[in-house]
């Protein structure tokens, strides 16, 4: 018996443990069980040392170590190793009274991350292209890419380069400096977080409103819905169209194309409300990130919309650099598109990310090359519906390119839209998937609320009592447990 006793109790402690080390199969998520109950613990311990601010800081950066340690296992110690190289960079670029040695060590941290990106993420990518042009008999590497990669290099390349021009002088100590890029709430999927925003929040270290904490709490409730509830149901059919095109008609088709448009801003915007939430809890703030994109009645406007910290950086460190609008009309065009293409090839080494970014580049180009039309068309509600049908038309096809397995498999889904569409399968479609299309349906509407009442819904949250405010999160949590899959899906920006 007291054996048996002995044995369960190991069993229960290696449970445990296995819960606590890396799972490759299950990386730790906003929307997983474990990453709550850390919270939960992580939370008093953080207010207690919030008032020394050495002490948060080392404490907030080994519990972001932790997180990443979970999402991407010992890769955590190449972010350190980046964050303490990048530090040192920058301390010597301020020291530096040259001006060409300050380039040179601007570009000689940019090509650092430049290449370490491109290793993990462009290897493969670039050997089966020349594998492809030499016949000869590739094998692919065995590489993988760590968790938010894209995301934290770019935070390192904005920070070198703002130390470079002297708009921010480089933090005082390193942890300072790792605690801004290993943040854990924006460290896997951002929001792509600018130095000079962020870097003096860290030196005020402002304690929390109650406004910010139930502010905060709602945004995690809100993007949990989109997340959890939203996106992983619709997902399930959307799955099926993208997995096998050929097996569905144009109508299923088309609702696979609505559904991934819908289910990819759910997903990452629900990220990014998680994120910003997390972080408006604790007294920082990470910006807005998407702002109804949808709504957009040109590509220009969606750009300003759609994960505004990535249109943002590519516009400050790309488009401006390589010349903005200062150089002509055709190389603003020129500008647009490159900018474009390389905002498509960090999404993903493939082709089909390459044409996603290329077409966006080449819309946006039309876009700025119709205006003198344009602005002569009267602006009513007739125009503008038929504008933000164009605008919403071309973004949802592109999507397919974006999602698709193959460039085959996008022309395939988008040639059953026109050639294979029958109006009558429409109630057939409503019957069979009547939850599907009734979320789709309210999740249209309650993007094209105004944003004053949305405003609206999350002060009257604020103001609350509390007991109203864990009846509705309960609520939340309970409506995901009956629509969840089976297993708990990985934000689709994961992978970037």
């Amino acid at each position: 018996m007291f054996d048996n006793l002995i044995n369960n109790i190991e069993h229960i402690y290696v449970n445990i443990a296995g819960m606590f080390r890396y799972d490759s199969a299950a990386p730790m998520l906003f929307s997983s069980g474990l990453f709550w109950i850390l919270f939960l613990i992580f939370i008093p311990f953080y207010a207690m040392l919030k008032k020394s601010r050495m002490r948060m800081i080392v404490f907030v950066v080994l519990f972001s170590l932790y997180f990443y340690y979970k999402s991407s296992g010992f890769f955590f110690l190449m972010l350190i190793g980046t964050s303490l190289v990048d530090w040192l960079i920058s301390k010597a670029i301020f020291r530096v009274g040259s001006r060409s040695g300050k380039k040179c060590l601007m570009w000689f941290s940019i090509i650092l991350s430049l290449s370490i990106l491109g290793y993990f993420k462009y290897a493969n990518f670039f050997l089966w292209n020349w594998n492809q042009m030499v016949q000869g008999n590739f094998q692919p590497l065995d590489i993988i890419l760590p968790v938010g990669i894209s995301f934290y290099t770019f935070q390192s390349i904005s920070y070198v380069v703002d130390v470079y021009k002297g708009k921010i002088a480089p933090t005082r100590t390193w942890l300072e400096y790792l605690f801004f890029l290993s943040f854990f709430p924006a460290l896997v999927a951002g929001p792509i977080v600018r130095a000079d925003y962020f870097l003096p929040q860290i030196e005020k270290n402002a304690e929390a409103t109650k406004s910010d904490i139930y502010g905060g709490f709602w945004l995690i409730i809100v993007g949990i819905v989109k997340k959890a509830l939203i996106a992983d149901y619709i997902s399930q059919f959307n799955d099926l169209i993208f997995n096998d095109p050929s097996l569905y008609t144009g109508v299923q088709a088309l609702m696979g194309v609505m559904g991934y448009t819908m289910q990819i801003y759910c997903d990452f915007s629900g990220y990014s409300d998680m994120a910003i939430g997390l972080a408006l809890i604790m007294g920082f703030r990470l910006g807005i990130n998407f702002d109804s994109p949808y709504q957009s009645r040109n590509l220009t406007e969606f750009w300003r919309r759609w994960h505004i910290s990535l249109s943002s950086w590519l516009r400050d460190y790309v488009y401006i650099p390589l010349g903005g609008n200062r150089k002509g009309t055709l190389r603003t065009y020129i500008n647009n598109f490159l900018t474009m293409l390389i905002g498509g090839l960090w999404h993903g080494a493939a082709w089909k990310f390459v044409f996603w970014g290329a077409m966006h580049g080449l819309g946006l180009a039309v876009h700025k090359a119709s205006k003198p039309v344009l602005n002569k068309i009267p602006d009513n509600f007739i125009t503008g519906f038929l504008f933000w049908l164009i605008t919403f038309v071309y973004v949802s096809l592109l999507w397919v390119f974006f999602r698709a397995a193959s460039f085959e498999d996008s022309v395939l889904i988008i040639n059953n839209i026109f050639v294979d569409f029958e109006w009558n399968q429409i109630p057939q479609f409503f019957e069979a998937r009547m939850v599907w299309c009734v979320m789709m349906v309210s999740l249209v509407v309650f993007h094209f609320i105004p944003q004053r009442w949305a405003d609206v819904c999350q002060y009257a949250f604020i103001k609350s009592p509390w007991i109203l405010k864990l009846l509705i999160f309960l609520g939340v949590v309970q409506l995901v447990i009956e629509f969840m899959s089976e297993e708990v899906a990985p934000f689709i920006y994961f992978q970037f």
